[in-house]
Parts: structure tokens; sequence; C-alpha cells
């Protein structure tokens, strides 16, 4: 690469937008169809369990009789999978992402 290209690119660098976020100052935008977290309403759900069969991971617990829905945020692979099989329409995905775990442990809902 030559002086002049080199010098070129640096000078275009100085007027452009930074590629990259500042993280912990500037929120990252998220876009409309961003998969990100599962979320779950307990009060809606009917624990039908077609979210469990649904789920390619084997991330999804539901135990009809208990009332109990589990989600293990490790083994889940963020596809969208039960969002979409859910005939209630109690579970949806976040734009945002899990904060990061030390120690792994189920998500668990039961409903009162």
């Amino acid at each position: 690469m030559s002086l002049f290209s080199m010098s070129w690119v640096v000078l275009k660098s100085l007027f452009k937008v930074p590629a990259t976020v500042r993280y912990p100052f500037a929120q990252k935008h998220y876009y409309e169809n961003t998969r990100g977290k599962i979320m779950f309403e307990v009060n809606t759900c009917i624990f039908c369990g077609l979210c469990q069969r649904k789920c390619p991971a084997g991330a999804i617990m539901v135990e009809r009789k208990d009332k109990k829905w589990e989600l293990d945020r490790f083994k889940c692979i963020i596809c969208g999978a039960c969002v979409e099989a859910c005939p209630k329409k109690c579970i949806h995905m976040e734009h945002t992402h899990t904060k990061p775990a030390v120690t792994k442990e189920k998500e668990k809902h039961i409903h009162a």
C-alpha cells in the first residue's frame, strides 16, 4: 500500500461515524425482528405442553397437573418455535438479550 492510498484511508476514517457502539454508555438499537430473551406469562397459560413439544433443544418443561413451567436458558437456542406454537400467546420474545449468569439455574414459573 502506498503512502498516498494509506493517507487517503486515514482521512476518510476521520470523518466517518464509528462502526461500533460505546456499549456501557450507549445502548444498542435492537431491530423489530431481533431474537432475544424468551418471556413467559404464567397467568394466561393453559399448560398444554405444545411449547415443550416444539422446542428443538428440549429447554422447556411443562407439568400440567402441577401447573409448572420451566425454562433452561442455557439450553435455549432462541429459535422462537415455542413462541409460534403457543395457542394462548403467553410466550413472547423480547428484543433484549439475557444477562450473563454465574450459576446454571432453571427459570421456574408456578401458577398459583
